[in-house]
């Protein structure tokens, strides 16, 4: 039942995927805003709201659950905890978006997908894992690597973007680092985290969250790519979106 809870939210992500991509959807937060979609609250209290749920409930579940717990156990929750308190306690609160509003209903399907691979992933780790691995093991090291190389990424490029808000009120183009390959090193770098933990957790809940990371941020991604385009003639014509040389 519980892998097919996954499978079940997979295809939910490819769906949501092509959906997104084939009409364009554009979610109306960021760049993005508008007022179409009802009642909204401070883009800081939104992203503060609706990643706290992920922050919460991974650990939660994994420790309080009665399945035997080893290094690995406590690896997979450490860095969970790691990218969650950095994306719910202080990107938010760096941010220079004055008076920037979300919708509630962002913040709220926010709170839904978060609290779901939230659950999964917790769920599995402290109910369901039997086969306890090695934290000294090769898929442990590499995953490490890509995990810790996503999360530079990630950090670095929203850095750089703050950094540009924080001189001038305007957008304006990012250069420099992965901004040189592509539009949205921010969504690449968060992506490859999640690759990363996938490859040290090797189970079917990392799996399903680094797929829906990608169906979900790769849209986004495209939709900021067109957005720079059009409003930047001097946009570099060479950048991709979120994959260099690919997408």
């Amino acid at each position: 039942m519980f892998e097919l809870i996954n499978y079940i939210w997979i295809s939910i992500a490819v769906i949501t995927f092509l959906l997104l991509v084939i009409f364009k959807i554009k979610a109306p937060y960021g760049r993005h805003s508008n007022n179409k979609w009802g009642a909204v609250i401070s883009n800081k209290w939104g992203w503060f709201i609706m990643e706290l749920p992920a922050f919460l409930i991974m650990p939660i579940i994994t420790i309080m659950g009665p399945a035997e717990k080893n290094e690995l156990t406590y690896l997979l929750v450490l860095l969970w905890v790691l990218h969650y308190f950095n994306r719910t306690f202080i990107f938010p609160f760096k941010l220079k978006t004055k008076d920037k509003k979300m919708p509630l209903l962002i913040v709220f399907s926010a709170i839904i997908f978060n609290s779901i691979n939230g659950f999964l992933n917790g769920y599995f780790l402290g109910y369901l894992n039997t086969e306890l691995s090695s934290v000294i093991s090769l898929n442990v090291m590499i995953g490490l690597i890509v995990f810790f190389t996503g999360m530079y990424i990630n950090k670095t490029a929203d850095k750089h973007l703050i950094s540009l808000r924080t001189s001038n009120e305007n957008y304006q183009i990012p250069y420099g680092g992965m901004f040189k390959y592509i539009s949205c090193p921010n969504h690449f770098g968060e992506v490859v985290e999640w690759i990363g933990f996938m490859l040290i957790a090797c189970n079917l809940p990392s799996m399903t969250f680094a797929i829906w990371t990608f169906c979900n941020l790769s849209p986004r991604s495209l939709n900021h790519h067109k957005w720079y385009k059009e409003k930047f003639d001097n946009y570099p014509k060479n950048r991709k979106a979120i994959l260099p040389y690919i997408l």
